[in-house]
Order: structure tokens, then sequence, then C-alpha cells
């Protein structure tokens, strides 16, 4: 029996893009925190978290051949989970054009144990005052930590750029915050 536990994440990669479902799931299991925190910030809500990260698993899983670079799996994670909120936000956004209703939607709090409940709501709140794209990369910097040029990467922007947004989306919450 093959002891997957104890893998590298390299050879897990490599033995997932074969097809080893074990593999994958050994590999999703590592990051699917992670994941899923990155998803609920960007969402703002439980259920399409969990659904954005699902999809995104899926994807992932029927383009692991694809992956050309074996040690930027967790990059290419997050760019295809990113994606998913992207089409999530759409998604929700025409249906509630379609509906032309106001959607209220839950909010959920992952505690590290160190914040309170309502320094939570006051960043969740503050979060809410961003663009969906300004969202995305003060999650991917802040709470995810990737640099400005592995966010640009998945972004398909340049550091620098990355950069400003993620200066003027902090100022943003900074505002709303005081």
């Amino acid at each position: 029996m093959y002891e997957y536990e104890n893998q590298s994440e390299l050879v897990l990669i490599k033995r997932a893009k074969k097809g080893d479902t074990k593999a994958f799931a050994t590999l999703y299991g590592r990051i699917y925190v992670d994941l899923y925190r990155f998803a609920l910030y960007t969402m703002q809500h439980r259920q399409d978290a969990e659904d954005a990260v699902s999809e995104a698993v899926i994807a992932a899983f029927q383009n692991m051949k694809k992956l050309k670079k074996e040690e930027a799996f967790r990059n290419w994670m997050f760019t295809i989970l990113s994606n998913q909120c992207k089409k999530k936000f759409s998604e929700k956004s025409r249906i509630e054009d379609e509906l032309s209703e106001e959607v209220i939607s839950g909010q959920e709090c992952i505690s590290t144990g160190e914040s309170h409940l309502a320094d939570c709501h006051d960043l969740h709140k503050a979060l809410e005052k961003l663009t969906e794209e300004e969202r995305l990369i003060v999650m991917l910097l802040a709470i995810e930590g990737y640099n400005s040029s592995e966010v640009g990467e998945m972004l398909k922007m340049s550091a620098n750029t990355i950069r400003s947004k993620q200066s003027r989306s902090l100022e943003k919450m900074r505002n709303y915050l005081e």
C-alpha cells in the first residue's frame, strides 16, 4: 500500500498528473483550509464559498495534466479558485438583475482564536466596500501571503499594478474602518 500522507508535495503532484486520485485528494486536503478561507472572504457567504471551492477543485482535477510547473501547484489552484469566484460573482450579479431584488448575504467569520466577532464583522464590512478585483488582490496578498509578482501572474497584471491597487484598496478599507 502506497503511503500518501508522508510524501512531498512534488511527488504527489506528479502522481496526481498521472491520474492518481488519492494523491490529488491528499494535495487538496493540505490546502483546503486556505482555499476555503480565501473563498469565504472573497464571496462573503459560506455557501457561495463552498460552491466556489468545490467547482475549483473539480476543475483542477480535470485539468491536472495541464499543470506545467509542479512547484506552481498552489498558485495554480488559487488562480482557478479566483476565476471560480469571479464566475460566481457574475452569475450572482446576473441573477440579482433578473430578480431585481437585493440579495442579502449572510456573514461568516473564520476565527483564528485571536480576533473578536466585532472585529471580524468590521473586516467583512470593509471588504464589502471593495470591488471584486480589489477584494481578490487584498485576499491573495494579505490573507494568503502571495507576493505582488505571484498575484500579478494569477490576475494577468503587472506587479506594480497589483501593489498600486492594493494600496488604494487598503486605503479604502482604512477610511471605512475609521
